[in-house]
């Protein structure tokens, strides 16, 4: 589990970093990163899987499993906000396939947000 620290739990932050970060997509997942202005270090993580996902057995499976790939993604001397987005068939991979996808679009997020 994330620490407390690196969530994303604030509606406004999950809104202002899909509405002004960068956006990398791949065919399962949206990630969408954002540079925070404060003085706090680490990546904070925030999670979006609609109802298109599925039932919600199969909703949780997917934030689960994206917060376990978030958790070893994280960089503790980062300085991004990042939201994952569960498309319709996030549910459907198999954990390897969902995590190269968010990994993948993970470091193309960071590439685009640090040559801002």
């Amino acid at each position: 589990m994330l620490p407390k620290n690196q969530r994303l739990r604030l509606a406004q932050d999950l809104t202002a970093t899909v509405r002004s970060g960068v956006r990398s997509g791949r065919r399962n997942v949206v990630l969408y990163a954002r540079p925070r202005a404060n003085d706090q270090v680490g990546d904070r993580f925030g999670f979006i899987v609609s109802k298109a996902v599925g039932i919600a057995v199969k909703r949780n499976l997917a934030k689960r499993r994206m917060r376990e790939i978030a958790h070893e993604l994280r960089r503790d001397d980062g300085n991004l906000d990042i939201v994952v987005r569960a498309l319709p068939g996030a549910a459907e991979l198999s954990w390897d396939e969902l995590r190269s996808q968010v990994t993948s679009a993970f470091a193309s997020a960071v590439r685009k947000s640090e040559a801002r």
